[in-house]
């Protein structure tokens, strides 16, 4: 960092803060010198001396004694007390007020007062008093100013003591107040540009370029400014220089010229210390201005490489096969990888810019030299790494096209043939001229197809040994029968030819096209749909969620919008992590092992319940959705996609998705009703259902409103759905309300595994997107409490709910028997858990509950609270 420290002053005292004293002129430094060098102080004819406070007059001597002290080590100095026209007693008090003379005093020359009396009681008082003076200070009385010659020389004296030394108070006085503001301006500035190199050196960069540029034109601003200054103050140095004549320089009337106390030499030098400044300020600003311009190239340089998209790219064109199934497929995919070629091309153009940057940098020995490398290397690697490896794809889908066009010529010249075989009419080829044009159709055809019947099975395998399917074997089979029948066709013929015999009648081949299983059709399906969705999912995460932390799309995103990602796409990136990473993995792996289909969904069952939680956020997400989906920046955002539907359509690719699984193992089972696997793929067609059911329900209770509670410390839902409830109270007062129970009241049930929830659903309000359904909960029963009675008389789809012990009572109808069954099912799954969980003896107490189950009117099993009434009960 750049540091620059001003220089030390000596001087505890400025002339601006005593100017006002040093203008009484009691005591002043001309600048004249004794014959051993010593500085001279004058103390001129001052009538109002002695009324001058001692702590003024002592201010005032060391001031004038700092002065030339600050240019010279060891000074010294001579007193002159122009005492002329003044008294003895005031030539005494004078000297007892400098008796504590701030500075190395060599000498005290007292011009005493020249009136008789005066002169007489002078010489008498300091004759007495002279020890006294002598012990403090070396005193020379002397009688007129022609004896301060021997003590100094005449250009050494000002004129008032008959010498040739011009000096004027005030402007001495002036000059001095100049030279110290212009030296503490000097230390000012100093202390700016050391202060200005601190804030360099210690202040973070921010990780934008914007930032970053804007604090460079700031701290460029801000240097120039200083430089300005910088050249003001030297402008001030050099005219306050100018004023002054530089020493050895002028030329003197008399041989040895006057003398100021170091004016010139300290301007001049504090000028030198200002141009060092200057030179020391602007090479480390160029150094600073290089690295903060190497910053923000490096900053430019990686964010180029960041955000160059050849690793990405190099994970989708992986995602794309190198070989295929039929032609379609391999073109399809060929035209795929023409797109990826397409896209890789511009962007490996665009690498090669950020390489040559990085090279250009790299030849400015730019600071960060090894890491501009390594990267530049990493990215030349990429894109070769890319580019060959759409060429091998590209090469190896061109061969699999060439192998499946042959094939399918050849399999299609097998059926010609066959057919026409199959067509020749055996009664016309009995006499020998039917007998001969049949073989010459027969040979006609073998020359016309000779390309594909005649294949060498050994040839095609070495040719497309890398692309070999499974259909070059049925290939092989297909060709040898066909070229086995036109052998078997052409014999007959030729013995009819030669023997003129009636050949035995032929029997007309047909070609054997065992139908194939759908099974293959459908897995294909499942898997292609899984990848476009994956795909799907990826694109509304980069191309929409991403964008919503764009600083560049900040300006056209609404304020409702801001920070809630969350809301709008729910957990959708955990979803795309699980497909992405996991389940499309474990799909692709049956493409050659069907049978493991139904097992990829059982392993993967847990995992299947992120959904639930997608769905749950549904409703917040297409709220927010319908507030903002006229924006601009949604908008541009599928502008860039180049999209035809909004986001909302995609928003809804998971349940979609969610649905489709169940749609595909159905159809899945439907052509596997004797493979392998069958088994799982029924349990996974269950474990969907299950999902699909459960996601409903949790759909429905997100929609509950009014519980004073967490409803998800009553457990999962398993159950929901409208009934008719009447009620009834076995103890207590009857209410009012109570008597208008025959008329059922429509409720909306919730079976949690730890309680059962009365709500009434609210009619659905709002127009289109905004029409939704609540529920108003109204009281729940716990399932610790709770017991059922199977059947009651009058409706088969009925039953009883009862609770402690029969205190409330509860008849449901339900809109079919068998909903009626289902919910019965669950209520005793909850209740057998409970009770297994109370007693270890369940299946005796089961044993003996049957018994008593033929004397009573209703069975109890075990406290279990479950009841039956027979329709003639």
């Amino acid at each position: 960092a750049f540091a620059f420290h001003p220089p030390e002053t000596t001087i505890p005292i400025c002339a601006k803060d005593i100017s006002g004293d040093l203008m009484k002129e009691f005591a002043f430094l001309s600048g004249g010198r004794g014959k051993d060098k010593a500085w001279i102080i004058t103390l001129p004819d001052n009538a109002r001396f002695n009324e001058v406070p001692e702590e003024i007059v002592s201010k005032v001597l060391t001031y004038l004694t700092s002065v030339p002290r600050y240019h010279e080590s060891d000074t010294r100095f001579i007193l002159i007390l122009d005492r002329r026209l003044d008294t003895w007693a005031s030539v005494k008090m004078t000297l007892q007020k400098i008796a504590s003379f701030p500075g190395n005093l060599h000498l005290v020359m007292v011009l005493r007062p020249t009136g008789f009396f005066q002169r007489t009681f002078t010489d008498i008082g300091f004759r007495f008093s002279q020890e006294d003076f002598l012990l403090k200070l070396p005193v020379v009385m002397l009688s007129s100013v022609s004896d301060l010659l021997t003590y100094i020389d005449e250009q050494q004296l000002t004129p008032e003591f008959g010498g040739t030394l011009e000096y004027c108070h005030s402007e001495w006085v002036i000059f001095r107040t100049a030279i110290e503001s212009f030296a503490l301006t000097v230390k000012e500035i100093a202390q700016m540009l050391q202060s200005f190199g601190t804030e360099l050196a210690e202040t973070e960069l921010p990780d934008d370029m914007y930032s970053i540029e804007r604090i460079l034109a700031l701290r460029t601003e801000k240097y120039y400014q200083l430089k300005e200054d910088i050249t003001a103050v030297t402008k001030e140095g050099n005219l306050l220089l100018s004023s002054f004549e530089e020493p050895g320089s002028g030329e003197c009337s008399q041989d040895q010229p006057r003398e100021r106390p170091g004016d010139w030499e300290t301007v001049n030098r504090l000028l030198g210390q200002l141009r060092e400044m200057e030179t020391a300020f602007d090479g480390f600003w160029e150094k600073h201005q290089l690295k903060m311009e190497q910053y923000l190239q490096l900053w430019k340089f990686e964010q180029s490489f960041q955000e160059n998209a050849i690793e990405f790219l190099m994970g989708q064109q992986a995602e794309v096969p190198d070989t295929g199934d039929s032609v379609l497929q391999v073109k399809q995919r060929l035209k795929d990888l023409a797109h990826f070629d397409g896209v890789a091309q511009d962007l490996i153009g665009k690498a090669q810019v950020v390489i040559l940057h990085g090279h250009q940098l790299a030849a400015n020995h730019h600071y960060a030299l090894n890491l501009i490398c390594q990267q530049c290397n990493e990215l030349r690697h990429h894109s070769d790494v890319l580019s060959d490896e759409i060429k091998r794809k590209q090469m190896r889908l061109q061969k699999t096209l060439d192998l499946h066009t042959r094939l399918q010529q050849a399999l299609q010249c097998c059926d010609e043939g066959a057919y026409l075989l199959a067509n020749q009419q055996m009664d016309k080829c009995q006499s020998k001229e039917g007998a001969q044009k049949a073989l010459q159709d027969i040979e006609r055809f073998l020359e016309s197809s000779s390309a594909y019947l005649n294949y060498d099975p050994q040839a095609l395998h070495y040719d497309f040994e890398s692309v070999l399917t499974s259909e070059l074997k049925v290939m092989q089979v297909k060709l040898e029968n066909v070229r086995s029948m036109f052998e078997n066709r052409q014999s007959c013929f030729k013995k009819l030819l030669d023997k003129h015999v009636r050949p035995v009648q032929l029997v007309a081949p047909r070609p054997e096209n065992p139908p194939r299983s759908k099974s293959p059709h459908v897995i294909n399906e499942l898997i292609e749909t899984e990848r476009v969705y994956v795909e799907e999912l990826f694109t509304v995460l980069t191309g929409y969620r991403a964008e919503m932390d764009n600083p560049a799309m900040l300006i056209l995103m609404p304020p409702v919008l801001r920070n809630r990602k969350d809301v709008l796409f729910g957990n959708m990136p955990e979803i795309y992590d699980f497909h992405n990473k996991i389940f499309l993995h474990s799909l692709e792996s049956c493409l050659g092992a069907p049978e493991r289909v139904g097992f990829c969904f059982l392993d993967r069952r847990e995992d299947f319940q992120m959904y639930e939680k997608y769905c749950q956020n549904k409703p917040r997400s297409e709220s927010l959705w319908r507030q903002c989906s006229e924006s601009t920046f949604f908008q541009e955002c599928q502008r860039k996609l180049e999209h035809k539907l909004g986001l909302d359509s995609y928003l809804l690719k998971p349940v979609q998705r969610l649905t489709k699984y169940q749609l595909l193992l159905k159809e899945l089972l439907k052509y596997s009703t004797s493979c392998d696997g069958v088994q799982e793929l029924q349990e996974a067609l269950v474990a969907m259902l299950d999902l699909l059911k459960s996601v409903n329900d949790s759909m429905h209770q997100i929609s509950i409103t009014g519980y004073d509670g967490d409803l998800s410390e009553l457990g999962k839902v398993l159950m929901q759905g409208s009934f008719s409830v009447w009620t009834g109270h076995r103890k207590g007062p009857t209410k009012m309300k109570d008597l208008a129970r025959f008329k059922p009241m429509q409720r909306h049930l919730f079976l949690y595994e730890k309680a059962l929830v009365f709500c009434k659903k609210r009619e659905e309000h709002g127009d289109g997107y905004d029409k939704t359904s609540s529920y108003s909960f109204k009281h729940f029963l716990k399932m610790n409490a709770v017991g059922i009675t199977e059947n009651v008389k009058g409706d088969h789809r009925k039953f009883e709910i009862w609770y402690s012990g029969r205190e409330e009572v509860y008849v449901v109808q339900a809109q079919t028997v068998d909903l009626k069954m289902a919910w019965l099912n669950e209520i005793r799954k909850i209740l057998f858990k409970q009770q297994e969980l109370i007693k270890g003896t369940f299946l005796t107490n089961f044993a003996v509950a049957s018994t008593l189950q033929q004397n009573l009117p209703y069975f109890h099993i075990a406290d279990l609270q479950i009841h039956s009434f027979s329709p003639e009960n």
